[in-house]
């Protein structure tokens, strides 16, 4: 696992297909808005059912995580002031968890498929994000 910070602030958590460990493992901070974790268990594992309780949470920012189901992508981080840091790659069971600066996408395999989630509830593309 890498993390990738500018001025105290985390851009990136990149969690490669190699860094998986047995058990849950929570990646991000607890203070971070997305949480992402795994899971690695075995046959006959019982998880306790469960329901989310109601609970108002408070977020400033979307923050989002990427998953490279297959193909391969080029990950392009900026500082928040839009200005260009450095990139890697992202392949084939790597995940990527974004929370502070921006950054950018660039597809490097033909059918490429890449599951991504982030915290809601989505406004829309003008009021989420400013494009540069």
């Amino acid at each position: 696992m890498k993390i990738y910070k500018h001025q105290g602030q985390i851009l990136s958590i990149v969690y490669r297909d190699t860094d998986w460990v047995e058990g849950l493992n929570f990646i991000t901070p607890n203070e971070m808005f997305v949480q992402v974790g795994s899971w690695w268990y075995h046959k006959g594992k019982k998880l306790a059912s469960h329901v989310h309780n109601d609970f108002e949470r408070l977020t400033s920012r979307t923050q989002e995580m990427t998953y490279v189901k297959k193909g391969s992508m080029r990950v392009l981080l900026y500082d928040n002031d839009q200005q260009y840091l450095e990139d890697f790659i992202l392949n084939e069971g790597d995940t990527a968890v974004f929370a502070y600066g921006g950054h950018g996408y660039e597809i490097l395999d033909n059918n490429t498929q890449i599951i991504e989630a982030k915290n809601g509830p989505y406004i829309d593309a003008k009021t989420d994000k400013t494009r540069f």
